[in-house]
């Protein structure tokens, strides 16, 4: 991320990840993720923005079939 300015430090040095998480009980009790952000970590204080992102239907399929 060339344009990137780290709110709390001013840090332009950032790791772009991606975070999966369950989204309720009965996603969590089969250990599916239903929710899926980007995450946006400054490299220099380690202060992380989260960023939804959408998960396709097959993204889910396949958390299902593997877990």
């Amino acid at each position: 991320m060339s344009s990137y300015v780290c709110v709390k430090c001013g840090g332009t040095d950032c790791e772009v990840a991606e975070l999966r998480g369950a989204g309720g009980l009965m996603s969590s009790v089969l250990d599916v993720s239903t929710r899926k952000f980007k995450t946006v970590s400054c490299e220099r204080c380690g202060y992380t923005e989260f960023y939804r992102a959408d998960l396709s239907d097959g993204a889910k399929l396949f958390d299902f079939l593997a877990g």
